[in-house]
């Protein structure tokens, strides 16, 4: 009987999903859809830790994306941002989070703590790397080998 790997179940256009591009030594998470309590749990959790695993000591979370946020997807930001911070020189920034999220982050102050900026580009040039220009290759829906 042969065996066939298992494939990572990505939720659909409507629940969260998170995809991961390594850029200039700057982790991007692109992070879409609804940040909220439901079955992407496991999922959310297996995405925090590929962004453990590979050790980025610049990380930006591009919400662009992000429909709405609860307390799972605060869980998801404050994960991140301890991993990334924890480390000598490490920074992390939130970008484009829509006035719902703004307003969450407000509530729970975490807009207080962590950098937040306009869009990728303003991101970016908070963690000194140039925005990419023209087409740009996602490097992650895999887990990654380091």
């Amino acid at each position: 009987m042969a065996c066939t790997p298992q494939k990572e179940r990505f939720p659909t256009s409507n629940h969260l999903f998170v995809d991961i591009e390594l850029f200039h030594g700057v982790c991007i998470l692109h992070c879409k859809g609804r940040f909220v309590a439901g079955p992407e749990m496991e999922y959310m959790q297996t995405k925090l830790d590929d962004v453990k695993r590979l050790a980025c000591s610049n990380v930006l979370a591009d919400f662009q994306e992000v429909t709405s946020i609860g307390s799972m997807g605060v869980a998801f930001v404050v994960g991140a941002y301890t991993s990334v911070v924890r480390k000598a020189g490490g920074r992390f920034v939130l970008t484009g989070v829509s006035p719902h999220v703004r307003h969450v982050l407000d509530l729970t102050r975490l807009s207080t703590v962590i950098p937040l900026a306009s869009d990728l580009a303003s991101g970016l040039a908070i963690l000194g790397t140039e925005a990419p220009t023209g087409p740009v290759a996602l490097t992650s829906n895999a887990p990654a080998n380091i």
